[in-house]
């Protein structure tokens, strides 16, 4: 069964998380533990051998061993290829769980579009479910180990009440070499357009809105059966396990405590009064290797989670629970075809019939929230300028009589007047305005005659008064 603990993460808590480390069903632990003791196993006979069995000679070759393996190690892009690998199966891992057919808004079609009180009615829409949900219980067959060995055989199937005898022999005369777990759809809409000769399905919007809904469903069987077929390449598993096995192969030779590596031998200098001589001492002899153990615990678990969900269909401890996918889904569906058809409780007037505004009561627990203010949008509370004139609505058209008001920059405006222009100014919007311009110069393009056609556009710079040519709007 899935391991749930969403109920105890629902607040953010001092150690929320901590409640969850002591744990042993799905857990890290259970998932790592043989690996980890073997590990540890592996470094303890290292170290052994290293301290009690070999000469001082052979203790400074394997030294010069280890300290090539520890240099070795660093060069594996460890982080990079599993870190991508893991965030590639967890993405698959959830896409194929969204990928499971749920009867749900199939079942609402039928109860809603295929019509009938009487016993012929009632017996369309729960073969028109079953189908369905036979068509589910196939293709999860396929994939799912629990599944098959719930229903090791088309027996079985029969067994349960998801398939008579003759549509056994039917499934069964039908020859192909494929997964044949698309014929119930194909039994569903044939005998939704006998319902809709019938009259039974009163137009063919309804029986349109029917095939669409089972196409859905078909769809995620299909999508389901091809995430079992299709697999992350092979290449990909194979170089991500050999990085973390060779890294921390490396590891075991190269994280032992060996000798310092002696240096070129100085002459000693004379110590002065008061002085102390210089420390000779190497790295610090720990028997337990406790930051080499972490990293084996966090990049070793960080592999064997991928190893978990990369197949959620199997009967590890956080595997999706497929058998009780189809109880439910074989319960619920037959309960809304059936027994809910036509059984409606009777409409009456809802307890806000004559209010205005409907508020649906607190408890003493939750009136607190009752008090907070609505959220009514990011710039709800922005203050906006009180100038007038920023607020006057202009005419930005080509052909508008009035000009545009200069524009403004923030940072410009606190340096100079606060009617002075920004240097800001389009090609688009230049020589567009028909009043007299507020600036005292305007750069006017000319093309002369007699001018080399080679050239460029020269500009002339024009005095222009104020009101020669253009009134004031």
């Amino acid at each position: 069964m899935t391991v749930s603990y969403t109920l105890k993460v629902a607040e953010a808590r001092f150690g929320g998380f901590s409640g969850l480390l002591l744990r042993w069903r799905g857990s890290i632990y259970k998932l790592l533990y043989k690996e980890f003791l073997l590990f540890i196993a592996l470094y303890a006979l290292l170290s052994i051998t290293y301290r009690l069995l070999l000469t001082q000679e052979q203790k400074h070759v394997y030294a010069q061993v280890a300290r090539y393996c520890n240099r070795s190690a660093d060069l594996i892009p460890l982080s990079f290829v599993l870190g991508f690998y893991v965030t590639l199966v967890v993405n698959r891992w959830w896409a194929q769980y969204t990928s499971i057919p749920l009867p749900d808004q199939l079942m609402c079609v039928i109860s809603a579009s295929v019509h009938g009180v009487d016993q012929r009615g009632r017996l369309l829409r729960r073969t028109l479910i079953r189908y369905a949900n036979l068509a589910s219980v196939l293709v999860l067959r396929s994939v799912s180990t629990r599944v098959l060995k719930r229903f090791p055989t088309m027996e079985h199937v029969v067994d349960a009440g998801f398939m008579s005898q003759e549509e056994r022999k039917k499934f069964e005369s039908l020859k192909s070499d494929f997964n044949k777990y698309w014929i119930p759809c194909v039994w569903f809409t044939n005998l939704a357009a006998q319902a809709r000769r019938d009259g039974r399905i009163r137009d063919d919007i309804a029986l349109c809105l029917l095939l669409e809904e089972l196409n859905k469903y078909r769809a995620k069987c299909s999508m389901l059966f091809h995430y079992d077929w299709i697999s992350i390449p092979l290449v990909y598993t194979q170089v991500v396990t050999i990085a973390v096995y060779s890294y921390f192969a490396l590891s075991l030779v190269g994280r032992q405590f060996v000798e310092p590596e002696a240096g070129p031998a100085k002459p000693r200098e004379p110590l002065e009064s008061g002085q102390k001589p210089a420390s000779t001492l190497g790295d610090l002899d720990m028997y337990v290797p406790l930051t080499t153990l972490l990293q084996f615990f966090f990049y070793a678990g960080w592999l064997k989670v991928a190893e978990q969900i990369i197949n959620p269909f199997g009967e590890d401890d956080d595997d999706f629970e497929t058998n009780q996918l189809i109880d439910r889904n074989l319960q619920v569906s037959l309960l809304s075809v059936d027994d809910m058809y036509q059984n409606l409780p009777p409409a009456e007037k809802d307890l806000y019939w004559d209010e205005d505004s409907a508020q649906p009561p607190y408890t003493v627990a939750t009136a607190a929230e009752a008090l907070r203010p609505s959220f009514l949008g990011s710039t709800f509370n922005l203050r906006v300028s009180d100038d007038p004139e920023q607020n006057v609505q202009v005419d930005t058209s080509p052909g508008s009589a009035r000009p545009l008001p200069a524009a403004q920059t923030p940072l410009l405006g606190h340096l100079f007047a606060a009617g002075a222009p920004s240097p800001a100014i389009s090609l688009r919007t230049f020589g567009r305005a028909r009043g007299a311009p507020r600036t005292p110069h305007l750069l006017r393009f000319r093309a002369e005659e007699g001018c080399d056609p080679e050239a460029a556009d020269r500009i002339e710079e024009a005095s222009v008064g104020s009101g020669d040519e253009a009134g004031e709007p």
